[in-house]
């Protein structure tokens, strides 16, 4: 990867999940951009079995297009009672225009009448880095996080988007947190910071 380069796509379209990277790359010496920002109105396939292949799915497909390191991520909850689900579905596990709300209440009501104790689950987060300049064979990286919680009956908290609200670690939900406490804590905070150190090391030496 070019030591020169120092533009770093974002392959997404949520304001949250950038405004999140930006937090956690903000002392690196990168700009980050939007799909937006470079005119991509293209679709990227997302049809994979797995977060990761989802992730490099999108990576590949918008590196490509743009010519400029791309990052993409996939990640989704995965609840140890539904066997997994919703998994890659995670996004419109209530359908494809669901919002936020919709989608966790879906998610409670499956759980409803269910102990604490059957309502494990947790937060995965799959990052995958491409340099278009490098041979199309290259591996690209992949970066993964995972947080460990347990689905509240109801949700809390006025942070955060997605399932936050009804996401508890260590007895608060992550809509309950902080921003800088949730990067500590979150799949993709993990996730980020993975990427943040071999940007580092690849920017700064």
């Amino acid at each position: 990867m070019s030591r020169t380069a120092r533009t770093l796509l974002v392959a997404t379209g949520s304001a949250h999940k950038l405004v999140e990277l930006q937090r956690l790359f903000g002392d690196l010496p990168l700009t980050l951009v939007t799909l937006r920002d470079l005119g991509i109105s293209d679709e990227a396939p997302e049809d994979g079995a797995t977060f990761e292949e989802n992730a490099v799915q999108k990576a590949r497909f918008y590196a490509e297009k743009s010519g400029h390191w791309t990052l993409a991520d996939d990640s989704g909850l995965e609840v140890d009672a539904l066997n997994g689900a919703p998994g890659v579905y995670t996004r419109r596990y209530a359908g494809a225009d669901a919002t936020y709300q919709q989608n966790y209440e879906k998610l409670l009501g499956a759980l409803s009448g269910l102990p604490r104790a059957q309502r494990g689950a947790r937060f995965v987060c799959c990052m995958a880095l491409v340099d278009p300049s490098l041979p199309s064979g290259e591996p690209p990286r992949i970066f993964r996080g995972e947080r460990r919680g347990e689905i509240v009956e109801g949700p809390r908290g006025a942070g955060g988007f997605g399932y936050d609200p009804v996401f508890e670690v260590d007895g608060r939900t992550m809509a309950e947190r902080s921003p800088e406490e949730k990067d500590q804590l979150s799949h993709r905070g993990q996730a980020a910071a993975l990427v943040a150190a071999a940007l580092r090391a690849e920017l700064l030496g």
